[in-house]
């Protein structure tokens, strides 16, 4: 049996059974990518190294990290180490991700798994990318 619990504007969630006393729904939030990456590209041409970012999901103390960083052409994120498992989504521009003798080119709408090795990443027009990261516990 669905239920579905209401608010004022309509459905909120669905679900397929009632939950218990002990249950608590999650945290549900909604996250507009593109409006983020359009404001911080407005920030990353004033700011230091010529990118800038903001956490959207989880952070450094937790598991999961979501965070979108937006770069003007030719900012680059230095050769730093991977703290886990990472991809790079890539919401508008076109990146390049570089490890050793290896580069991936990303355009719009591309995933780049990033390898676990150091690894840089560059804007080859203004750019913006999301960049989940789930650390090795």
């Amino acid at each position: 049996m669905r239920k579905c619990v209401s608010g004022q504007d309509g459905p909120l969630r669905t679900r397929s059974r009632p939950l218990s006393r002990l249950e608590v729904p999650p945290d549900m939030q909604k996250f507009s990518l593109e409006a983020l990456g359009h404001q911080l590209m407005e920030r990353a041409g004033s700011a230091g190294g010529g990118h800038t970012a903001d956490t959207v999901v989880g952070g450094h103390e937790r598991i999961l990290r979501q965070t979108v960083i937006a770069m003007v052409k030719g900012a680059v994120l230095a050769e730093h180490e991977n703290p886990g498992e990472a991809t790079v989504h890539v919401l508008r521009g076109r990146v390049r991700l570089s490890a050793g003798d290896l580069s991936w080119e990303g355009r719009s709408g591309d995933l780049l798994v990033v390898p676990d090795a150091r690894h840089s990443l560059e804007a080859l027009e203004a750019s913006a990318v999301l960049l989940t990261v789930a650390k090795v516990p």
